[in-house]
């Protein structure tokens, strides 16, 4: 039987960064596990990049604010680049309610410490990404130091150096039950053997609630991607429709276009791309962003992914309230590989110090029986 200190369950962004966390502090005694075969087997390598602090709920800004000042200093204290490109993100709207919301939280925005977002005309928005052509824009928001960020760059960046600073991964290893005594887990079963443990993490993304009792629901995305191409360049900011969540950015050349739906499955694993959604989504790429038309899809590199949402669409993170060495960093419903480097240094505080230096208790996982779900709008 092997022992650790911290078992973390999920070699994804989230665990990697939770775990490279733990080390930085001097907690190396750290195993993580996964059931896939090599870093990257989840849902990771499927994100779109996007980075933001454009938020209408305090804390995601502040784990917004936190993750910026990090991938700022990546490379200093990781060793390597997180692809943090401060682009922008450009939001729009096309009715009055749209430009209220984007109001309300960008005066949230401002108090948070996020004072360079602000309101922006039509024109100002057309300015700013003249590729799209849409006279219902009444307006919108923009932040500058929005932008992207390269998920496999920072998951492998903290897997790298988490294994250089003495921290173990095992792949093909699925964990099958928790040993418990009392209110703690003392053991986790996995396909490998027992690791007797201190503390456990469930950071197994859309998968969390097959470990333990996070309510926690799989949601398919789809995103289309073009041929390389010259039309659009590198520096276009993530372009969002607020009303309907249709949004396109550039990333190696080509341009992924995305738009939430609701898929109908019977298996929420499911990740078969949606091909009636591709044409809707390249409908109304035409009528949006007119200079795409003659851009052809390549449809070999359309992707679907799996977002791992809660029900109030934030982040459960902190102290399980089943098991008091049981911590989740689940939830983050899309938001996961921005907000990595942030959820990796308060759940690595929580296990080590007891307290975090950002206030995250918004996100305690205790909040849905407490009947305190956060209230705010899902497109923002």
């Amino acid at each position: 039987m092997a022992a650790t200190r911290v078992v973390v369950i999920g070699a994804g962004v989230m665990g990697c960064s939770i775990a490279w966390h733990l080390a930085s502090r001097g907690c190396n005694d750290v195993i993580v596990i996964d059931r896939g075969s090599e870093l990257g087997s989840g849902s990771t390598p499927r994100a779109t990049g996007g980075f933001r602090c454009q938020f209408n709920t305090a804390v995601n800004i502040r784990l917004s604010l936190l993750s910026r000042e990090k991938l700022r200093r990546f490379r200093d204290e990781v060793g390597s680049d997180s692809g943090y490109a401060p682009h922008g993100y450009l939001f729009l709207a096309r009715t009055d309610e749209a430009m209220g919301q984007l109001r309300e939280a960008n005066a949230l925005q401002v108090r948070n410490g996020v004072t360079e977002a602000r309101l922006i005309s039509a024109d100002e928005a057309r300015d700013i990404s003249p590729a799209f052509e849409d006279p219902s824009v009444i307006g919108g928001a923009f932040c500058p130091t929005d932008g992207f960020i390269v998920a496999t760059k920072i998951m492998r960046g903290y897997a790298d150096d988490a294994k250089r600073r003495g921290v173990e991964f095992r792949f093909d290893t699925t964990a099958t039950a928790f040993r418990v005594a009392g209110d703690r887990i003392t053991d986790v079963e996995t396909t490998g053997g027992e690791i007797a443990c201190d503390v456990v993490v469930n950071a197994a993304g859309a998968w969390a609630s097959l470990l333990s009792n996070v309510p926690i629901t799989p949601l398919r995305r789809n995103v289309g991607i073009t041929v390389e191409t010259d039309v659009l360049p590198a520096s276009t900011p993530m372009t969002i429709w607020l009303d309907d969540g249709y949004h396109y950015r550039v990333r190696d050349k080509r341009v992924l276009l995305v738009w939430p739906d609701k898929p109908e499955t019977s298996d929420p694993y499911d990740i078969t791309f949606d091909e009636q959604w591709l044409r809707r989504v390249v409908n109304a790429t035409h009528e949006r962003v007119p200079c795409l038309r003659s851009v052809p899809i390549d449809r070999e590199r359309c992707w679907s992914g799996l977002y791992e949402m809660s029900p109030d669409h934030h982040a459960i993170l902190g102290p399980a309230t089943d098991y008091e060495n049981l911590f989740l960093a689940n939830g983050s419903s899309g938001h996961g590989v921005m907000h990595s480097p942030a959820i990796g240094h308060v759940l690595a505080e929580m296990i080590l110090d007891g307290k975090t230096s950002i206030d995250v208790s918004d996100l305690r996982p205790s909040r849905f029986a407490e009947g305190k779900a956060i209230v705010s709008s899902s497109l923002l």
